[in-house]
């Protein structure tokens, strides 16, 4: 019993791809829903952006771990606005800001849907990974049209296909976006998505 409360208090490590931090780890702690997005998975998404992100800027809207938007900083992004709820995951977001020794991750401590209401940036990429069966694409999703460049981009993971959800017409936040790309890991669902053009 001691030695799995002492495991649990360790911090578990993700390393970053590529970029000027590639290979560095970055530290989190356990936390419900907290999951690193895989390795594999992020070497696609950031092949499906040209791994170069010059000067883009970015929100990890469900940041977590922040592998995500420390992999874009890593990759040229200019910003990366890092919104999480966990206050344990935000202090290792902290520590991992302290570590990596950059100005240009912004660590925000906040529920998403209360960040969108009162945050008027525009974004070149959004990260999406929220926790799974909570809704919480079809409430954030509608509010991020707002938030995002004429040509951004939106990366979700999710635990079905948006592709095959909106074909059905089974969800109808989906409306007004368009799925770029789409693949799958394990259970989860991948996809890079813009917003459609009104014709």
């Amino acid at each position: 019993m001691t030695v799995a409360k002492t495991a649990a208090k360790k911090l578990n490590t993700v390393r970053i791809n590529a970029g000027i931090w590639r290979s560095r780890l970055i530290k989190f702690p356990d936390a419900e829903g907290l999951r690193p997005t895989p390795e594999r998975v992020r070497q696609t998404v950031f092949n499906w952006l040209g791994q170069d992100l010059t000067g883009q800027s970015c929100l990890d809207l469900f940041a977590g771990t922040g592998v995500m938007g420390f992999e874009a900083l890593s990759r040229g992004a200019a910003a990366v606005t890092l919104v999480e709820n966990s206050s344990a995951a935000c202090v290792a977001l902290q520590a991992n800001k302290a570590l990596l020794k950059t100005a240009a991750a912004s660590i925000v401590q906040q529920d998403a849907l209360q960040f969108l209401a009162q945050n008027s940036q525009k974004f070149q990429l959004v990260f999406l990974d929220p926790p799974y069966n909570k809704a919480w694409l079809a409430q954030v999703l509608p509010q991020l049209a707002a938030h995002l460049h004429a040509d951004g981009r939106v990366y979700v993971e999710a635990e079905f296909s948006l592709d095959a959800a909106q074909q059905a017409g089974s969800q109808p936040f989906l409306a007004g976006w368009q799925v770029l790309k789409q693949s799958k890991a394990g259970n989860v669902f991948y996809h890079l998505l813009k917003l459609a053009k009104n014709e």
